[in-house]
């Protein structure tokens, strides 16, 4: 019997409580059946039938079966919600009556309440189920995807100066490079990217902008729109300092200048007295 995952039992015994169910072997810890809930024993259930439960521990620490569908298993990567953070760790929504703790030598940031972050699931040294946001050692290398193509996947962990790092469809390892944030983004947000790069160990490189020409086009419309919004005058030029550029547009002086650029070409815009004009 394996704690955190889907088991076929044998039904030893049925008493007033529930079933017992065993597969002859036991757990590690030497308990040798578990109690499936009288209320989720399937109808028609008999002696000797095999039966598919959830194993866990229950409020009293005790191996317990279940019917129902965890949000997470051993071996896979989900997003659960923090219902609650207390002095030993916080405290996640798994779909199950006792809550998985995510201990704080587990978390790669300070948690909050009600927010969702990506997790594996574990055995702990002590035979406990526990949650862990150190998901690197489980990804793999990428075997679905090219350079070019589009992917999705949800942030894991921020590195100042380094990147974000990104589980792709929750399965492949992705880097976001610092210089290719230019939207705020945080731990547990879920982001569609660009795969710049297939490195050889399988990583990628990733990007959450478009191919320059593609890009640029978006951004001209962005910044056309932006301009507007300020009465159809923004009150500085693309020499701007790069610092305010970001803070306005979300962009880069470069990215922000080729926008300009297309623009003008275009015919929208004019440059006068360090003022940038819609026409």
């Amino acid at each position: 019997m394996k704690l955190g995952e889907w088991n076929i039992l044998r039904v030893d015994r049925i008493k007033e409580v529930g079933a017992y169910l065993t597969d002859g072997v036991g757990l590690p810890d030497g308990t040798a059946d578990v109690l499936l809930p009288t209320r989720q024993i399937p109808d028609g259930t008999e002696l000797g039938d095999n039966v598919r439960v959830f194993l866990y521990r229950d409020s009293d620490d005790r191996p317990i079966a279940t019917t129902i569908e965890p949000l997470i298993t051993i071996g896979e990567l989900k997003k659960l919600r923090v219902k609650s953070v207390t002095g030993i760790g916080a405290f996640l929504d798994w779909g199950l009556s006792r809550d998985l703790l995510l201990p704080f030598k587990e978390q790669t940031l300070k948690v909050e309440q009600e927010k969702s972050y990506l997790v594996r699931l574990y055995v702990d040294k002590s035979g406990r189920l526990a949650a862990s946001m150190k998901v690197d050692k489980v990804l793999r290398p990428n075997e679905k995807y090219n350079k070019g193509d589009h992917v999705t996947g949800t942030i894991y962990n921020i590195k100042k100066d380094f990147g974000a790092f990104v589980a792709v469809d929750n399965t492949y390892f992705g880097l976001i490079h610092s210089n290719e944030i230019f939207d705020s983004v945080h731990v547990g947000d879920e982001v569609s990217c660009r795969v710049v790069k297939v490195r050889d160990d399988g990583r990628m490189d990733l990007a959450m902008r478009e191919e320059i020409p593609k890009q640029m086009e978006k951004d001209a419309e962005m910044v056309f729109d932006i301009i507007k919004s300020y009465g159809g005058v923004l009150p500085f030029d693309d020499k701007a300092d790069a610092s305010l550029i970001k803070k306005e547009f979300g962009l880069s002086k470069n990215a922000f200048k080729r926008a300009v650029g297309r623009l003008l070409k275009q015919g929208r815009i004019s440059i006068a007295d360090r003022n940038i004009k819609a026409l």
